[in-house]
């Protein structure tokens, strides 16, 4: 309900306000805190961008969602990484925080092109909010599932889905039509 209130009478097409869909429940009126709060949510879907991507890698090198990394010892992630931060002309721009400051390391923004520039950050925001959702609907079947049946006409329960990567062998035809539609729902609509 948050993401598409307001969207139908948006009138920034060209995304100079990404993210802005005029609900206040979360913002503000005040610009102050409406940037502070934007900063968050930015900083907060890269993390969670980074955590659904990390859930999903270490369940298909370990087998299992919270699987044992000392058991991977060729992890590529045990080798030290360099990141190049590159200078640019959006170090004043939304998100950008420190001690990294403007963080592009594929120097996709050095170009400068202002309107690039807000369209990408629109789908970060965007991807942002869905890896939030996505993290927490990886983690939630280790704590709760319903009681419940997920699929009557398979008489599938939720107790039956295992966790992890390996519930999408267990999702019904019609269960993937439905996650279908809906990816294809947000996409076409600019949610």
């Amino acid at each position: 309900f948050v993401e598409v209130s307001g969207i139908s009478e948006r009138q920034d097409v060209n995304y100079a306000t990404p993210g802005q869909f005029g609900f206040k429940a979360l913002t503000s009126d005040d610009p102050a805190k409406k940037k502070k709060k934007l900063n968050a949510e930015l900083a907060n879907g890269r993390l969670a961008m980074m955590a659904i991507i990390g859930m999903f890698f270490q369940d298909g090198l370990t087998g299992s969602a919270w699987g044992d990394w000392s058991l991977y010892t060729d992890s590529p992630l045990r080798q030290a990484a360099e990141v190049s931060v590159a200078a640019s002309a959006f170090e004043s721009e939304l998100g950008v925080q420190a001690p990294v400051g403007f963080f592009d390391p594929l120097g996709l923004a050095k170009d400068g092109d202002v309107d690039t520039f807000n369209r990408r950050r629109e789908s970060e925001l965007k991807h942002g909010r869905i890896s939030m959702l996505a993290a927490m609907g990886y983690i939630t079947p280790e704590l709760f599932r319903f009681d419940a049946l997920l699929s009557p006409t398979s008489g599938l329960t939720f107790a039956q889905v295992p966790n992890g990567l390996k519930a999408l062998s267990v999702v019904p035809l019609a269960g993937w039509f439905q996650i279908i539609l809906y990816m294809s729902f947000v996409e076409v609509s600019g949610i």
